[in-house]
């Protein structure tokens, strides 16, 4: 049976091309720097995202916590939103691998009012941590982006005080594509930008992150003590160059088939779909008719795989290898099994 599966963009797999690409990648040792493939991995990311160099790393949460580990000193404080992957999804790594303690602010979307982040910056006291960092995220996991502006304040308070900002941009392509700016916009508001290439762009494995050079070289040295030293990785660099040459322009296809999921999912009974987090491939929805258990399972019968909710609400996420067919499928499977138990 093949499944949809519409858990997370995570699930992608490698396209042909990818794979032709890993066949045939040329390889050396990275920790020595040698690998051909990664070095030009390297340089195309740098210079699609608007920074001076990158580092190929091995995930998305690797590139944040190096980010952390590398722009802060042990028992600075870190400002973050509530709702931010780092805080929220990453195992409580800022504590383990940097030493450092996060200052939360309350916020859903991941956007506090600019005068509660300038409040959360401390002052110098011997009594209180330094501020080390401010880390943003766009898109959101809540599924809604961030405007430019926004970020670009933060990003101006942030400097006012000597703070450098850490972008989470693990789908700052996405964001790019509805908000109708260059990318480069975007990873300007910030001294260091993550991004996924796992995610929507389908690479099997890998995420980059980007900044100054000089950030880069320190970070380096991290990337070998958190053991992400990897040696002929030019196999997986190679599906992250076809990755930035060739699956961010089919990226408003998974926009239009949430929207499309979205429209179809509010029109089953007892469903009720947040119209509000509808920015880029994801669709949130609240549905208690049936246990989570109960749909979770009779779903993954009819041959499509989701995750049980989350502080009772759903997401379900489009990308590659979900078809405008499979859209209308998941609808029309949700339907019969709402119609089952009414």
């Amino acid at each position: 049976m093949r499944f949809i599966d519409v858990r997370s963009d995570t699930v992608t797999t490698p396209t042909e091309r990818m794979r032709e690409a890993m066949f045939n990648a040329e390889v050396g040792d990275d920790v020595y720097q040698d690998d051909p493939t990664v070095n030009k991995l390297e340089e195309m990311a740098a210079e699609i995202i608007g920074k001076e160099a990158a580092l190929f790393v091995p995930s998305g949460t690797f590139g944040n916590q190096l980010a952390i580990f590398t722009h802060t000193l042990r028992g600075d404080e870190v400002i973050i939103p509530s709702s931010n992957h780092i805080f929220v999804h990453e195992a409580g790594a800022p504590a383990v691998i940097s030493n450092v303690q996060l200052h939360i602010l309350e916020d859903p979307f991941g956007m506090p009012p600019i005068e509660k982040i300038k409040n959360a910056i401390r002052e110098e006291d011997i009594h209180y941590p330094r501020t080390g960092l401010i880390c943003m995220e766009n898109a959101h996991s809540s599924g809604k982006v961030i405007s430019v502006d926004y970020l670009r304040k933060v990003h101006n308070l942030a400097s006012e005080h000597q703070i450098p900002v850490h972008l989470d941009g693990a789908r700052i392509f996405n964001a790019a594509i509805a908000l109708k700016v260059d990318v480069k916009e975007i990873s300007a508001t910030a001294d260091s930008v993550m991004f996924c290439l796992s995610k929507g762009l389908a690479a099997p494995v890998g995420s980059i992150l980007a900044g100054t050079r000089d950030f880069i070289e320190r970070a380096r040295r991290g990337r070998k003590l958190m053991g992400g030293g990897m040696r002929q990785v030019g196999i997986l660099a190679a599906a992250g160059i076809v990755a930035l040459t060739e699956m961010i322009d089919r990226l408003p296809e998974d926009h239009e088939n949430a929207r499309t999921l979205a429209h179809l999912l509010s029109k089953i009974p007892h469903v009720k779909v947040f119209e509000d987090q509808l920015d880029i491939n994801m669709v949130f929805f609240k549905f208690d008719l049936i246990s989570p258990e109960v749909f979770v399972t009779e779903m993954f019968k009819r041959g499509v795989k989701i995750n049980p909710p989350s502080d009772g609400i759903y997401r379900f996420v489009t990308h590659k290898d979900i078809s405008k067919q499979d859209v209308y499928t998941v609808a029309s499977t949700f339907e019969e099994i709402v119609k089952s138990h009414i």
